[in-house]
């Protein structure tokens, strides 16, 4: 299919690295507006308003993702997502990891790069070690860990969910956007964050139908932060004998966009650490989500917002962990904040977003 577009100076992967920045310019740009994050919408004080702006995304996205499988523009029969032996123990274990993790660094990965282009450096840090320990989790020294999880498997008869994905993707669409639309956001806001969930199935389509190539294959793939963003760091120290792939072009085009977006609106600000307990509190949300990242499949994104219009249980399986995992963390945080404000005058300080 990729020859027939007529694209002659590029190779399939290479094509698929400039499709990528512009999906990721385009996913930049629309979460910078919307302040898009899955950790807002479960222990946000506007938790509201930001489920409503996720959960329209994610409408959107499965039905364009069904949509583009029942019209055999792609198939998920061969993706990771379905596969038949269900790693029941690493994703639960590193959904509840990453859920933690995100709440200690107050975002996710997605949420993390585009506060990066905006000029915050507890994220850019947070993102670098979040990095490092992903990678060290799928090929280095804490590799033994993923393999040893991921060993105790459940057989699954069926790795998506059983019955017609057509009324599988209207059930979660609907109920996605019925809450949505009693969430508060204004009109506009909605329509920026359909506008993002449109990006998950035109990722899918792009890597798996216009960019196939039977002989320089490229991964069927969508929107991603955990592998992203292992894979753009050995990029970045390797290039030279590493090429960038879908994943780097996603990580560099977010990273562009959010700061695009941010310079035009005015809300470029450059932002630090207060305090060594803060940094610590971050650098170890960070290596939480670069394992829990890794156990659970994905991330908020990944396992998220372009696993769940796959309709896989494991994705499913993932976001709810991650949910849970995020939830449990904010309420000991509350609790601890709230024994230390009955001891001390002044309640603690809590880092910005």
């Amino acid at each position: 299919m990729f020859e027939s577009f007529g694209f002659e100076n590029l190779t399939a992967p290479q094509a698929a690295v400039y499709a990528a920045l512009a999906i990721g310019l385009a996913f930049g740009v629309l979460a910078q507006i919307t302040r898009f994050c899955f950790r807002r919408a479960i222990v946000g004080e506007d938790r509201r308003a930001a489920a409503g702006v996720w959960l329209t995304a994610l409408a959107v996205a499965v039905l364009g993702t069904q949509a583009a499988v029942s019209y055999d523009l792609i198939s998920f029969a061969d993706h990771r997502f379905m596969v038949a032996d269900l790693p029941i123990l690493a994703i639960v274990v590193g959904g509840l990891l990453f859920g933690a993790g995100m709440v200690l660094t107050r975002g996710c990965v997605s949420r993390l790069t585009v506060l990066t282009g905006s000029g915050n450096l507890r994220a850019a840090l947070v993102l670098v070690v979040f990095a490092v320990v992903a990678h060290a989790t799928l090929k280095g020294v804490l590799a033994p860990v993923r393999t040893a999880l991921g060993a105790v498997t459940v057989p699954l008869e069926n790795a998506a969910l059983p019955g017609s994905a057509l009324i599988w993707a209207v059930v979660i669409a609907a109920a996605a956007l019925a809450f949505a639309l009693r969430s508060g956001n204004r009109p506009g806001m909605l329509v920026l964050a359909a506008l993002l969930g449109a990006l998950v199935p035109l990722a899918w389509v792009g890597t798996g139908f216009i960019l196939l190539d039977d002989f320089d294959p490229v991964a069927l793939e969508s929107l991603s932060f955990t592998s992203p963003a292992a894979d753009t760091l050995f990029w970045t120290i390797a290039s030279s004998s590493i090429p960038a792939n879908f994943g780097t072009g996603l990580m560099g085009g977010a990273f562009a966009g959010a700061l695009l977006s941010a310079l035009i609106r005015g809300q470029f600000a450059w932002q630090s650490f207060d305090n060594a307990r803060q940094t610590g509190r971050y650098l170890a949300g960070a290596a939480l989500m670069g394992v829990g990242g890794v156990l659970a499949g994905g991330c908020t994104v990944g396992a998220g917002l372009s696993g769940i219009p796959t309709l896989s249980i494991a994705a499913i399986l993932a976001i709810v962990s991650i949910g849970l995992g995020g939830w449990a963390t904010g309420r000991v945080l509350s609790a601890s904040s709230g024994e230390s404000a009955g001891s001390t005058p002044k309640q603690p300080r809590q880092p910005a977003e």
